[in-house]
């Protein structure tokens, strides 16, 4: 496989340095990617990078993945306003095995060949390095002009907030610069790879290992990924979509997969899946002859949860998704996990009543007007059960008379109304 043209055909290449591509016929070549430790877990705007990577292995090559634990001190300014605040030494060891486990399940660390891909942190060759030295060994070989045209620098310094920067963030394209030397020279790594906002420091590091070591290193970069509506790609009103599944439920994060336009779903099904050309092609083509079946959403949200969580996690997604658009039982909640099932109901209407309540015994009429207010009286909620219009638990309920008791309880803890087909109303036993 041709990795310059595997990325092509996907839409995967923003600007690539010449020789790029020839590099990559003629030999086997590592390269590498950069992500900052700033948290214990990666979000979905990592993947791109991360795919990169994958596709890379996939075409012999071999990828290595720099955590900057020491960058990751500093903050990149490439796109940012403002500085990060800084890590401590613990917290980005933390980080930087979980990221790994992470990892995992996209690139092969074990393979023992040419092609086993590395995870390597900059503070490892950092953090005994003295400054005299460094400025001494780096800082002499790029002049500030040079570092002063980068865009990263002249947005900061021209921006509207007119905040300036620090001299710890100006020196960071230096820092990302002897990252890559240091690789060049330890591992043979000829080639970084990044989002577009990485341009200018992986140029930087090109430049370094051209008048330092005398050698050639190149340089290719992704689009940033964006939505078709201009909103920015992998927020949501709840923040990042992440990988942990402790941060966003292997069930949020299929359904945000899920819930992605026609537009997006096109391009985001050859970005972040390895599907070949032809199975991408067709499935497209399927989709444009059917868009209410959301074919190429289904493929895409049950590909990336696979690989990213399990095939469990996709099937039991899925299975939740019913529980609200399709013909479920109650025996499907009762399966549900509890942070799966408050997930699927996040932002539904909750309330909260006694235990004891529950334990002796309520009226369904009492139970819904008067220690909730999902219905507005009990004329209302006779009419809507003997229009069959309310269920309790996913099961239609018939009886104007009856009693709720703890046999309702979801998980000892839970009971789901819901009124007509879309309202539904979650009750917590406590």
């Amino acid at each position: 496989m041709n990795f310059v043209n595997e990325l092509k055909w996907r839409g995967m290449i923003h600007n690539i340095m010449p020789g790029t591509e020839e590099l990559f016929e003629k030999e086997t070549v590592t390269a590498y990617v950069g992500i900052d430790p700033t948290a214990d877990s990666l979000h979905i705007g990592h993947l791109v990078s991360v795919m990169m990577l994958k596709h890379l292995q996939h075409s012999g090559h071999k990828p290595i993945l720099l955590l900057g634990g020491a960058t990751g001190m500093i903050g990149d300014p490439s796109m940012k306003s403002s500085e990060r605040n800084l890590l401590d030494e613990a917290t980005l060891l933390h980080n930087q095995n979980s990221i790994k486990n992470q990892l995992s399940k996209f690139l092969d660390f074990d393979d023992n060949s040419a092609t086993s891909a590395e995870l390597v942190n900059n503070y490892d060759w950092m953090k005994n390095y003295s400054f005299l030295n460094f400025i001494r060994d780096i800082g002499k070989h790029l002049t500030v002009n040079y570092m002063m045209a980068k865009d990263s620098v002249k947005k900061r310094l021209n921006g509207e907030f007119n905040e300036g920067m620090s001299f710890t963030e100006f020196s960071y394209q230096l820092l990302q610069g002897y990252d890559y030397l240091h690789l060049y020279e330890t591992k043979n790594c000829k080639v970084q790879m990044g989002g577009s906002d990485q341009w200018g420091n992986i140029t930087t590091g090109t430049e370094l290992i051209r008048r330092k070591a005398g050698g050639e290193a190149f340089g290719l970069v992704c689009p940033l990924i964006t939505k078709a509506d201009g909103g920015k790609f992998g927020k949501t009103e709840t923040g990042n979509i992440w990988l942990d599944p402790e941060r966003t439920s292997p069930y949020a994060f299929y359904q945000f997969w899920l819930n992605v336009s026609d537009d997006d779903a096109k391009k985001y099904i050859k970005i972040f899946t390895i599907l070949d050309q032809k199975t991408i092609d067709d499935l497209i083509g399927q989709h444009s002859e059917a868009p209410h079946l959301r074919i190429l959403q289904k493929r895409l949200a049950a590909e990336i949860t696979t690989t990213v969580h399990s095939a469990k996690d996709m099937e039991d997604a899925i299975e939740a998704s019913n529980i609200l658009f399709g013909n479920s039982t109650s025996e499907s909640l009762q399966k549900l996990d509890e942070k799966t099932l408050l997930s699927i109901f996040d932002g539904v209407p909750i309330y909260k009543i006694s235990k004891n309540e529950i334990i002796n015994g309520i009226p369904v009429l009492d139970l819904l007007t008067e220690k909730t207010d999902i219905f507005p009286s009990k004329g209302e909620l006779r009419r809507t059960i003997k229009g069959n219009g309310l269920s309790i638990n996913k099961e239609k309920y018939t009886e104007e008379e009856g009693t709720i008791n703890k046999e309702f309880l979801i998980k000892d803890k839970y009971i789901l109304i819901q009124k007509g087909k879309k309202n539904y109303y979650l009750i917590i036993v406590e």
